[in-house]
């Protein structure tokens, strides 16, 4: 019965992992296309150069 439930743990942990690691490369994604866009949509500055669209 404990090899049984030990097999079940892993798997719902390997599951789990899964499902938040594909999470997360979807977020990953969104957040390139954004980074990317930054520098397609940036403004101009007084001096006619290309300003920074975020702060830091």
């Amino acid at each position: 019965m404990v090899p049984l439930l030990l097999v079940l743990l892993l798997a719902l942990i390997l599951f789990g992992a899964g499902f938040a690691i594909k999470i997360l490369w979807w977020v990953a994604l969104v957040v390139l296309v954004v980074w990317l866009l930054g520098f397609l949509v940036r403004s101009t500055n007084a001096g006619g150069g290309r300003g920074r669209w975020y702060r830091w």
